[in-house]
């Protein structure tokens, strides 16, 4: 998939370093800190993600005892009331590690003027509100490769600080390779315009283990629709790669098609890992993705226990 910015054929074409100078958000991560806690504070989600089964002391649910089990699990007075033996299950209410990876590579830098921010800003924004949201919930939070999950009031600035502090990763458009506890959670925000079968390759490193995980597409507006007409000059923020064409226009159908397609192909990975996918667009509020992502987690969790 072409990480492309479209220009006038008359534009000047940005440079590696101007790119660069555009991804260096650390002047910018105080204001992105506090949007990103505004995001948090209208998102209302109480104990989201512990309606699972555990250890606690919080009754959860009844269940059909199973052959195998101790004896000493049914609760005869619940069995009592038909032909079926009854397992109660208390609430798991130990507090859980949610990862996020969020990209900063170069096509990140990209807005159009129907944007709200960048693609870096906004998956920062995101990001952190999540993990405000979620450590205000009971857990902890971390970055793949960068800080191990904490549970502290002030996680925004622990992981923007360690977001500013990696200069190592501005050139990674893909998470490490890393596989997390069964019982932990991933959030990855990005474009994904890589290639599927290395996004695959990495999805499926980061899960191998069984653990449950989030795919956000983040996506500029016009990203979506090609809207360009006459001479233009396609310019790949990763590579330096430029190729001119002469009607922008008539590269509209191939370009949507082809987008469609890679979404596709990215459903399907979501799918076969047991994960969900999520495209957010720059042009739309941040709060929007948030508190589908905060739903999508409590779902994924109340499903089967938590376990697949």
């Amino acid at each position: 998939m072409a990480r492309v910015r479209v220009l006038p054929e008359t534009a000047r074409v940005p440079g590696r370093h101007e790119t660069e100078a555009a991804l260096d958000l650390a002047h910018r991560m105080p204001r992105l800190v506090l949007e990103a806690r505004r995001v948090a504070a209208n998102l209302s989600h109480g104990m989201h993600g512990r309606r699972r089964a555990g250890i606690g002391e919080t009754f959860w649910q009844f269940r059909p005892f199973v052959t195998g089990e101790a004896a000493q699990r049914i609760d005869w007075r619940r069995s009592g009331r038909d032909d079926r033996l009854y397992v109660r299950e208390r609430e798991w209410e130990a507090a859980q590690n949610i990862w996020f990876w969020i990209d900063r590579s170069a096509s990140m830098a990209f807005v159009s003027d129907l944007a709200r921010a960048t693609k870096a800003e906004r998956a920062i924004v995101l990001g952190l509100a999540l993990a405000d949201a979620f450590v205000e919930g009971g857990e902890r939070a971390g970055l793949l490769g960068l800080m191990p999950p904490r549970a502290t009031a002030r996680i925004a600035e622990a992981m923007a600080e360690a977001l500013v502090m990696d200069r190592s990763s501005l050139d990674d458009d893909l998470p490490p390779r890393a596989p997390i506890p069964t019982m932990d959670e991933a959030i990855l925000i990005g474009d994904f315009l890589s290639p599927p079968t290395e996004i695959a390759t990495a999805v499926e490193a980061i899960s191998s283990r069984g653990c449950r995980g989030h795919l956000v597409m983040i996506v500029d507006p016009v990203e979506e629709t090609f809207p360009f007409e006459g001479q233009a000059v396609l310019h790949d923020l990763e590579d330096g790669i430029s190729l001119r064409i002469g009607d922008a226009a008539s590269w509209g159908e191939a370009y949507r098609e082809r987008m469609k397609l890679h979404r596709g192909n990215l459903e399907d990975l979501a799918r076969r890992r047991g994960w969900t996918f999520t495209v957010h667009r720059t042009d739309r509020p941040a709060s929007e993705a948030a508190l589908r992502l905060i739903t999508l987690v409590a779902a994924s969790r109340g499903a089967g226990g938590g376990r697949r």
